[in-house]
């Protein structure tokens, strides 16, 4: 069994997501690993990873839609606002969708079905640096 580490970097301009697909597949060929799994794990606590859709962004302008419901920034109930009105709606969108993802590796890439695409989902609304970790798993 073979273990393979690397911690991406990005760089969001504001809240949305942002197809991370091709950087954590390259990270999974960098690896030499042809089977097994790979997991990804965002470090922080107002961004989240996602695996949706990956060719209609009107996906995930719903998503965001049904958050901006559902998850009102500055409500008035939030106590923790130390960063601005979308601190707390940011943890709570975290709560609500997922930091981590795990995938199958088969043949040295993501075995993702056709539609889906890994999504950093950036909560915030300002500018912020998101680093990923990337763990691959399995044999050469």
């Amino acid at each position: 069994m073979k273990t393979y580490q690397r911690t991406l970097n990005f760089h969001q301009s504001s809240r949305g997501t942002y197809n991370i697909t091709t950087n954590i597949n390259e990270v999974v060929k960098q690896s030499g690993i042809k089977t097994g799994l790979c997991q990804a794990f965002i470090q922080h606590t107002s961004a989240s990873l996602m695996i949706t859709e990956n060719a209609d962004p009107l996906v995930r302008e719903d998503i965001e839609t049904w958050m901006q419901t559902h998850v009102k920034d500055g409500d008035p109930a939030y106590k923790h606002d130390y960063e601005g009105p979308d601190d707390m709606s940011a943890h709570l969108r975290t709560l609500l969708t997922q930091t981590s993802q795990t995938l199958p590796v088969t043949n040295g890439h993501l075995n993702l079905g056709t539609w889906q695409g890994i999504f950093l989902y950036e909560h915030r609304t300002g500018v912020f640096s998101r680093h990923v970790v990337v763990t691959v798993q399995g044999e050469a």
